[in-house]
């Protein structure tokens, strides 16, 4: 089998199985397990996977920069950001991640909710500046053009005089074994730490974002305790993640 014949099908077990195990990809293709390393550490140099221990999954479409990604799967965020928002209750401390689909929530609240909304996105503050019911705090720090929001030690030193209700984290990766992860460690300091601080973490997810892996881990399942998505995407949440003890929040088409 030629070389590119041999990634073309090691593409297909990836794209039909969720992920690949260098040992059983081996015997398949009847080549060793450092052919097929080989082969999985060029494909993840060229950006189609993403290499891990022992073989390969999927590779996260959401690193992006913020105006690249703000039009990826838009329907799905915007019902994910309408069911989060129905979450949001009167009185609460809600932390409100940076990213396109935080936008999306930011855009679903009541306009006479009254509420805390504590965010390090200048865009979601910006979406809630005519909620005058609202009390917006902006988390401060140095600019990450890349997601439009602030990070750093100044940041992390700033969420530590907050206590949220409820938190709502934005990821680029969703895997049931790899976990958590977004593609900007800065960024997954900054969600890691408001997760530790929030009585509730739910993150939001879109579904290009299941089952892939994103460099910057945030967290394993149990340290949250919800995920929100599209309604149509259940099935396959259930499928994926159904199993690890995070309830699935989906909106009303599901």
């Amino acid at each position: 089998m030629l070389n590119h014949e041999r990634k073309t099908r090691l593409l297909s077990i990836l794209s039909d199985a969720g992920s690949i195990v260098a040992k059983d990809a081996s015997r398949e293709l009847e080549v060793s397990e450092d052919t097929i390393r080989r082969d999985l550490r060029e494909l993840a140099r060229d950006g189609r996977l993403k290499r891990v221990h022992g073989g390969a999954v999927p590779v996260a479409e959401a690193n992006a920069p913020f105006a690249a990604r703000i039009g990826i799967a838009p329907p799905e965020k915007i019902a994910i950001g309408k069911r989060a928002a129905a979450m949001v209750e009167p009185g609460q401390v809600v932390f409100v991640d940076g990213g396109t689909t935080a936008l999306q929530l930011a855009r679903s609240l009541p306009a006479q909710l009254s509420a805390t909304i504590i965010t390090h996105s200048p865009n979601v503050a910006m979406e809630l500046l005519n909620h005058s019911n609202l009390d917006v705090e902006i988390v401060g720090g140095r600019l990450l053009r890349h997601s439009v929001v602030t990070s750093g030690a100044a940041t992390i030193a700033w969420l530590d005089r907050y206590r949220p209700d409820i938190c709502f984290i934005g990821a680029t990766g969703l895997h049931p074994d790899q976990g958590i992860t977004t593609g900007v460690s800065e960024e997954a300091e900054v969600k890691r730490a408001i997760i530790a601080k929030s009585g509730s973490a739910i993150i939001l997810a879109s579904s290009e974002k299941f089952g892939a892996v994103s460099s910057f881990k945030i967290g394993d399942w149990r340290d949250v305790d919800g995920l929100v998505v599209a309604g149509e995407a259940r099935p396959r949440a259930l499928e994926l993640f159904g199993h690890l003890e995070c309830e699935i929040h989906s909106d009303e088409n599901a």
